[in-house]
């Protein structure tokens, strides 16, 4: 279980990225995080695992307050918790194997990593990982030979094989297509589910938060102004949280290519038959 409470984050600055957010993630809970650009959304999941130093509040991580910790216990910290990257942030001259792996570098020592020696057992939980993400044919890939929903289900292994307590996404569909981006939210909601993991996805794509996130906190010049299910999310709301648009017209749009992309697969399926 996560727990935020009152976090600010002001920067140097002076900008207040961030000002008294409070929330709780429970055990297999997938949180969709939306909000116009400067929101905070990044700002908040940095703050979670500390890439940024939160100003005030407490951010709990199954009863352990993170922001009270020092390098090492921050170190031993953030091993529970994976990230997912927008950019994927894979090594791209390393096999697809070896980024899953990287997942384990904190870990193992400094020469084991060095030298890529990996304990059998992590090499076993690679394996699995790969077989779940759909990649066990492309361990021995480059990552740089991947298409981009590939290189993302990389980061997904690479992000599992740390065993993590919370997912933290940032933007995992922005670089892809919306068949793409439909089957990598597909794939995050199912493997939460499978291990019972919390995850908070920070998601630009409105209809594609509201089609797959089980809940959905609404972020505006750094405040909560929304929390809560998909249907809840009405136009009134959306326009409270981003400022007047034709929501109407963007949700047909994402039915329409949802729509497409089954009569595809039935056609496919008939085509096999």
């Amino acid at each position: 279980m996560l727990n935020v409470e009152h976090l600010t984050k002001t920067y140097k600055t002076g900008d207040k990225a961030l000002s008294d957010v409070s929330f709780t993630v429970e055990k297999g809970q997938v949180v969709g995080l939306i909000g116009p650009s400067g929101a905070g959304k990044s700002s908040l999941i940095r703050c979670v695992n500390r890439l940024v130093e939160p100003t005030s509040g407490a951010i709990k991580l199954n009863g352990t307050d993170l922001v009270g910790l020092g390098a090492g216990d921050l170190r031993r910290a953030r091993r529970r918790i994976g990230m997912i990257f927008q950019e994927y942030a894979l090594v791209e001259r390393l096999t697809v194997m070896e980024n899953v792996l990287s997942g384990r570098l904190g870990y193992v020592s400094f020469w084991q990593s060095f030298s890529r020696r990996y304990p059998g057992t992590d090499i076993e939980r690679a394996y699995r990982l790969l077989d779940r993400v759909g990649l066990i044919d492309h361990a021995d890939k480059r990552a740089d030979a991947l298409s981009g929903g590939q290189r993302q289900r990389v980061g997904i292994a690479r992000a599992l094989s740390q065993e993590p307590e919370l997912l933290l996404v940032d933007e995992p569909t922005a670089s892809l297509d919306p068949k793409t981006s439909r089957q990598i939210m597909r794939l995050l909601i199912e493997i939460c589910q499978e291990r019972d993991l919390p995850a908070i996805v920070n998601i630009h794509d409105v209809p594609l938060a509201q089609q797959f996130m089980q809940r959905i906190i609404g972020l505006r010049a750094g405040q909560v102004v929304f929390d809560g299910t998909p249907d809840q999310l009405t136009e009134d709301v959306l326009t409270t949280i981003y400022g007047a648009e034709d929501w109407t017209a963007m949700r047909q749009g994402a039915q329409e290519d949802a729509q497409a992309e089954r009569d595809a697969a039935r056609e496919m399926a008939r085509l096999g038959a």
